[in-house]
């Protein structure tokens, strides 16, 4: 019986433990408030371009990639539970769609297989030259989006399309907890 009582209170610490652990991001974990976070950021040698109403921009160097844009916010709780980067732009898909494989390859090596995956032109036909898929990218029929997750949390890898920025490679980082947390503010609204 004491046995058992132990075990059971063993196995009650490793389930706490797993649900106190942030998702890191840069070996930060993804909390505290924005000027926090912000500060460790800056720390690993990005630098910021503003804090405008909740939102930070920096600009850095992330998985070997120069001039990548880091986006964070803190949410309604206060916190940060979110990390978006926004990789260097690029012109042709064969550079796009090689930094998408790049990246994806990298977390696989870290996360594991990724657990959704959709990789495809949504358009009426296949498109077979790299002009004729980057306008399906321009378009915003270019599908390629993968998610990896782990039990701190979410990471969603896709390729991108803005009018403004161009065709891109993006990474979210999405905190478990500090998600939860604004989930249960947002249901005690109700």
């Amino acid at each position: 019986m004491k046995k058992l009582i132990f075990f059971m209170m063993m196995l009650a610490g490793l389930t706490a433990t797993a649900q106190t652990s942030h998702l890191t991001f840069k070996g930060i974990p993804i909390d505290g408030t924005l000027n926090t976070f912000v500060g460790k950021l800056k720390q690993k040698g990005f630098t910021q371009f503003g804090n405008n109403d909740g939102i930070a921009i920096l600009k850095g160097e992330f998985a070997s990639y120069k001039g990548c844009y880091v986006i964070t916010s803190q949410n309604s709780t206060g916190i940060v539970s979110k990390v978006l980067v926004m990789f260097p732009e690029k012109e042709n898909w064969s550079t796009l769609y090689d930094n998408y494989i790049s990246l994806k390859e990298m977390l696989t090596k870290k996360y594991g297989e990724s657990t959704a995956v959709v990789e495809e032109f949504q358009g009426y036909s296949s498109p077979h030259t790299d002009n004729d898929k980057m306008h399906e990218v321009r378009m915003d029929r270019c599908k390629y989006i993968c998610d990896f997750t782990t039990e701190n949390g979410t990471i969603e890898l896709a390729i991108s399309h803005s009018d403004d920025l161009g065709c891109f490679v993006t990474l979210i980082y999405n905190d478990a907890i500090n998600s939860e947390k604004v989930q249960s503010s947002a249901i005690d609204d109700l």
